[in-house]
């Protein structure tokens, strides 16, 4: 067991807020009636079974810190990062975001124009 870094206790506040079926801004965690217990989580452990098997899986790379298991799909990429999911559902290499890419190609099109 260690204590959750502030990166990700902001993934978890923003997968549970963002995807969680069983959270209400107002209510927090609707089956239990109370707040919910994944936003005041401080250290890996026991999760909320809900968010461990719905909610979890929708951040591969926070699955794996989390469970100390690899996540499905995830694979060192060829700049040595994580590959992490980018777009949807294809699986990018964190150095090839779109800016990245366009700024690549705009080059390559200006010394070919050149």
């Amino acid at each position: 067991m260690r204590e959750l870094t502030r990166e990700e206790k902001a993934a978890i506040r923003s997968l549970v807020v963002k995807w969680c079926a069983n959270y209400d801004r107002e209510m927090g965690c609707l089956p239990l009636d109370c707040e919910c217990y994944m936003l005041g989580k401080c250290w890996t452990g026991a999760y909320c079974r809900y968010f461990r098997e719905a909610v979890l899986p929708l951040n591969p790379a926070l699955e794996a810190a989390l469970t100390d298991g690899p996540a499905l799909g995830l694979r060192p990429c060829a700049g040595g990062e994580k590959g992490v999911l980018f777009g949807g559902l294809r699986r990018k290499c964190a150095a090839e975001t779109p800016a990245r890419l366009y700024a690549e190609k705009a080059a390559g099109l200006l010394a070919f124009a050149a």
